[in-house]
Formats: C-alpha cells, sequence, structure tokens
C-alpha cells in the first residue's frame, strides 16, 4: 500500500478550524514567498504548492492565506504515521505526509488487501481528523501512482492480475520520473502510454534519458524489485524563512539566524539526534544561492551552539548585497545513544541544555508560542 495525505497541510489546518472547511484555503506564500499548500477548493483556481504567492493571489483573490506551522504539521504527521503503523510492521516513510506499507503476510490479520486499506483511512482519520489516499498493486512504484489516481480520499486497488493492462494503458505521464521535458521527448518518441515504451528498443531509450531509461523500461514491464525499507532517519534537519523584504542589516539577519537555530534544535531533541556539521544558507535579491559550512568539534542539539556556528558562517565574508532569504541546517546526524566525542560536558553547557529542555516541556505542553527568545519577538 502507498498511503498519502491529501493536501496535508492546509488539511490540518482546516481540521484545527473547523470553519475552514469547503474554503479555499493557501498556507505559506508571505508576501514574496511561494505556496507550501493548497486546500483542493483552492486547486479549483489553478493554485498549486510552489506557485509563487502572487500569483496564488491573482488566481484566487478570495483564497485564505495561512502561515506555514511546521511543528504542528509534524505533530499530526507522527499521530498519523502511528495509526499507519497499527496496520504492519512494515511501514517505510518517505515523507512527512506519505508511507509505504508492506502487506506481505498480513493475510491472516486482514481478510483482505481493500480491507485493510479501508480500515487505515479510518484509523488515520479518528487519530488525526484528515483524509488520505490509499493505492494498493503488487509493485511498489505501482501502488505510489494508484494512491494518486482517485483524490482526495481516494482508494484504488490494483490486482496482480491487472497489473499488466493498467501499466500498458498508463498516460506515460504519470510515470515516476516524468517531468514537462521528459513528457516532450516522450512524444517526440511517439510514446504516449507506458505501454509504448516496450515497442521501443531499450538502447534508444537509454540514449535519450540514460540509466532512467533502463528503470523505465523495467517499470513499463512490470518489473520492481524495490522493497518496503522501514528505517529511514533523517539526514539533515533545517529551518529557512524568505523575507518580506530584502534585507542587509546583519543585527536583524542574525535575529533571523537565533530563531532558525532554535526550531532546528527543537527538531532534533524532537527526534533524538545530534548533529556535527551547521550550514547557512544564504538567498540574494537576485535569486543566487550561497551555502557555508562550519564542522563542530562534537555533536550537538542546543540552539546557542547552533546559532554561534550560524554566525561564525555570517561574517566569514561581506554580504555582496541584500539577503532574500537565510536557513540555518545540521547535518551529519548522530543518534543520542551514540558514544559522545567527549567524556563531561562543562556546567555552563549542562545548564543550557536544562534550559532547553524546560523550554521544549513548555512548548510540548501549551503550545510553541507560550515561550520565545526575546531578541526574536520583532520578528514575524
Amino acid at each position: 500500500m502507498h498511503i498519502d495525505m491529501d493536501a496535508f497541510y492546509a488539511s490540518v489546518e482546516q481540521a484545527d478550524r473547523p470553519e475552514l472547511k469547503g474554503r479555499p484555503v493557501i498556507v505559506g506564500g508571505g508576501h514574496r514567498g511561494v505556496v507550501c499548500a493548497a486546500s483542493y477548493e483552492a486547486r479549483r483556481y489553478g493554485v498549486r504548492s510552489a506557485m509563487p504567492a502572487f500569483l496564488a493571489r491573482k488566481n484566487c483573490p478570495n483564497g485564505i492565506f495561512l502561515p506555514v506551522r511546521m511543528d504542528r504539521y509534524r505533530e499530526v504527521s507522527l499521530r498519523v504515521m502511528a495509526a499507519i503503523g497499527t496496520i504492519s510492521p512494515l511501514v517505510e516513510q518517505v515523507s512527512i505526509d506519505e508511507a509505504y506499507v508492506d502487506m506481505t503476510g498480513m493475510d491472516r490479520v486482514w481478510k483482505t488487501p481493500l480491507d485493510a486499506a479501508v480500515e487505515t483511512k479510518r484509523r488515520v482519520m479518528e487519530a488525526a481528523g484528515v483524509t488520505c489516499s490509499v493505492g494498493i498493486a503488487p509493485l511498489k512504484f505501482l501502488a505510489k501512482i494508484a494512491s494518486d489516481l482517485n483524490k482526495p480520499d481516494g482508494l484504488i486497488v490494483i490486482s496482480a492480475e491487472e497489473t499488466e493492462a493498467f501499466i500498458a494503458s498508463l498516460p506515460i505521464e504519470k510515470m515516476p520520473g516524468i517531468g514537462k521535458k521528459g513528457l516532450e521527448r516522450m512524444r517526440k518518441m511517439g510514446v504516449s502510454r507506458a505501454g509504448d515504451l516496450l515497442k521501443l528498443p531499450e538502447k534508444n531509450l537509454v540514449a535519450v534519458f540514460g540509466r532512467y531509461g533502463e528503470g523505465l523500461m523495467r517499470m513499463a514491464a512490470a518489473e520492481d524489485a524495490s522493497e518496503v525499507v522501514p528505517s529511514h532517519r533523517a539526514k539533515s534537519v533545517s529551518a529557512e524563512n524568505t523575507f518580506d523584504h530584502d534585507e542587509a542589516d546583519l543585527t536583524v539577519l542574525k535575529k533571523w539566524l537565533l530563531g532558525q537555530s532554535d526550531r532546528v534544535a527543537q527538531r532534533l531533541r524532537r527526534i533524538g539526534l545530534k548533529g556535527r556539521t551547521v550550514t547557512l544558507k544564504l538567498k540574494r535579491s537576485n535569486f543566487t544561492i550561497q551555502t557555508r559550512r562550519q564542522t563542530l568539534s562534537c555533536c550537538t542539539d542546543e540552539t546557542n551552539v547552533i546559532y554561534e556556528a550560524a554566525v561564525s558562517l555570517l561574517n566569514q565574508k561581506p554580504l555582496g548585497g541584500k539577503i532574500r532569504l537565510t536557513g540555518v541546517g545540521v547535518t551529519n546526524l548522530l543518534s543520542e545513544a551514540a558514544p559522545p566525542f567527549w567524556e563531561k560536558l562543562e556546567a555552563r553547557g549542562e545548564r543550557g541544555h536544562d534550559l532547553e529542555e524546560a523550554m521544549d516541556d513548555l512548548r510540548h505542553r501549551y503550545g510553541n508560542g507560550i515561550i520565545r527568545r526575546a531578541s526574536t519577538l520583532d520578528l514575524t
């Protein structure tokens, strides 16, 4: 099974605020950002994720624009994945709002795959108050395609007997990885459906698409050896903001870096990881992006340590112009259970960590807005 949440961020907002149900909700954007998610009501106006905010407002003047609440979406995602985990022990979460489930050997628990899918949808709704779409198929890539065919709140089952015929009739743009340029190339090769790929010499497909062409040919032939892999650990944690106005004031930029460092540190502590490399991301007013990295002497999940590294990276070179976006990330992650690189923390470090854990507890109990660092209070 492939489970995909329906317009996840927007659906969470509608679940939290029932008065928004049935209305065009658009998450993200700000004055100059991009859309992060759009409810299906907003999509009827042509609003899509990654669309510039100004265009979304033009297409949907009555849209309800809401700020991104990433911590809330992660909280709901945890509930969703916990509910999915009650269906089968083999769950591969691939993003905040989608997962694969291996149902092999689960026939003693569920009478049919359809029964399992129906119960999955019920449990997700009960746990999180949002809908999901489910695709069931013998092949992993095909289950993902199926989950997207009847959104929202969809359910498609493709049996083993139907697989070859289904793939053969599948519009080529539905195959994984076929973008706009790839579709144009396919049209030039006379390919409109996945079954048409099998009529081509494989060397021709490889000549145009490289190794991806080999993969396409295997999928068209109903071959997919990929398995559900339950253990996926985060490789990085990051936070960024696009400003309402381009900024060159270092004092203001440092305030944003503090807030971003705090969000990253909170996330690291929540998932039980520490990181050793801090990355600073800068997007200039001309949209060019620069990243700077610093590897620490030991792993950390503390705001001040991450922030100090980010500021050090900011100060490395002159800005060279105004900044449109800043971001802070941490990589080279290790579990807290891994052996430390040092024997004993200094007393100041221990107190700092205790303080941050106390702040985490307050936020968990009363929401993220209950406590903030004073120097970031004037930031939106």
